[in-house]
């Protein structure tokens, strides 16, 4: 089987809607066989590629995720951010964006984000005036801060592929995670200027205090794993497991947990895992094929004979990133492009920790853009929206996303900054 063939064959299967794992392991395991390739190779390669003690990070921080959205963080953290800015105009915007941020130090998946929030943020918005288009674009595009905002699978997944501290990597997202936010605030302010229906509620210091003060427990989730984490006393995996069993303690000291809870947790959390672990074991098993057939050196002659500039090269991953995103899972897009992009990188003296970055915050645009787009698919569900209504509802929002991946590319000292401050 050629490898134009093997390409084709997994584009068919994406475009009928084959799950991404089978659409590579199937194709992947045909060619292993006409190629007179041992099928105990691939096996190998399989399940080489999940035996790695930083990508056991992963499930801990997708249970910490579902312990914290079944304890209803998400409710506390949109209660206090609604009485703190209930009295500003388009305060509901603002709210989801606060409350995505404050919900990503603990969930590190946009899909999590999305489904918890959304029932929450978009009722609410359409009950007090606010479009249907904005309620889910604001929604969806404030979900994408919570893979780059730390704890963010992707970068767990990024730093095993690359081999580069998953802490350095954390403390570098966290300023284009909060310049995501900051953007997304922008587009709310300049929307809701042209919006005379949207309703204000009543400001009170009593409820701000009272809603302040169920939120400063579970604000210390985040303080203790990246605290942890930077300060050198946990490794990633340790602070996920930690953080998890803090969320454990809360959820039962707040009685929003049970023991009858933990069963459909523990499912969520596996379930996860086990599809993401998939595409990881699937897409590695696609690597060795790229390689056999030379792939990387031909991209790498091609890059190289193209240009020397290492920002025209942080461009083009930019563009490649954003169109793989279009079509396939973030998670399947770095483990492909990671082994491929990473060597020639280090020929243009490109940061890993700054590509690292770039590629996560391209790839999170891919959420909500079709045929793709699982944030569309569960905003859709959660609304009974058209597909059309959450993609033009987020079209706005995208705009400071471009820009800041831009900023990355010209400007990419700004966000190394923070690991090389911490030592990282």
């Amino acid at each position: 089987m050629s490898l134009l063939v093997l390409t084709l064959l997994i584009t068919l299967l994406l475009v009928i809607r084959v799950p991404i794992a089978f659409a590579f392991i199937g194709p992947a395991l045909a060619y292993m066989l006409t190629t007179d390739q041992s099928l105990g190779l691939a096996l190998r390669l399989v399940a080489s590629s999940t035996a790695s003690f930083p990508l056991l990070a992963v499930p801990l921080f997708i249970l910490l995720g579902c312990l914290a959205n079944h304890a209803g963080i998400a409710d506390r953290l949109f209660d206090f951010a609604l009485a703190l800015l209930g009295r500003v105009r388009g305060s509901l915007g603002y709210v989801s964006i606060g409350v995505s941020l404050g919900f990503s130090w603990m969930s590190g998946s946009a899909v999590a984000d999305a489904a918890a929030l959304g029932k929450l943020q978009i009722p609410a918005m359409l009950r007090n005036g606010y479009s249907r288009k904005f309620a889910l674009g604001v929604t969806g595009s404030a979900a994408l801060i919570a893979p780059v905002m730390p704890p963010s699978i992707p970068a767990v997944i990024y730093a095993g592929l690359a081999a580069v501290s998953t802490g350095a990597l954390f403390a570098a997202s966290v300023v284009p995670a909060l310049l995501m936010g900051l953007g997304l605030a922008v587009v709310v302010f300049i929307w809701v200027r042209r919006d005379p229906n949207i309703v204000r509620t009543e400001f009170s210091w009593d409820r701000v205090w009272e809603t302040g003060r169920r939120v400063i427990a579970p604000m210390g989730a985040p303080i203790l794993i990246l605290g942890g984490i930077l300060g050198g006393i946990f490794t990633p995996t340790e602070a996920a497991a930690v953080g998890a069993a803090y969320m454990v303690v809360l959820g039962f000291a707040y009685r929003t947990l049970s023991f009858r809870d933990m069963p459909k947790v523990l499912t969520e959390t596996v379930v996860t895992t086990g599809a993401i672990m998939l595409i990881v074991a699937s897409a590695n098993l696609l690597g060795y094929i790229f390689a056999r057939e030379q792939v990387p050196q031909a991209i790498s002659e091609w890059m190289l004979g193209l240009t020397s500039d290492a920002t025209v090269f942080l461009l083009l991953v930019f563009a490649l990133s954003m169109v793989l995103g279009t079509a396939l899972d973030a998670i399947a897009v770095l483990t492909l492009t990671v082994p491929i992009l990473l060597p020639i990188s280090e020929q243009y003296h490109v940061d890993p920790i700054a590509l690292g970055v770039l590629m996560i915050v391209s790839q999170m645009i891919g959420l909500l853009t079709p045929p793709v787009g699982t944030v569309i698919f569960v905003l859709q569900a959660i609304a009974k929206a058209k597909m059309s209504e959450v993609f033009w509802g987020s079209v706005p929002f995208m705009i400071p996303l471009l820009l800041l991946c831009v900023a990355i590319i010209f400007w990419p000292d700004a966000i190394l900054y923070l690991p090389k401050r911490l030592n990282l």
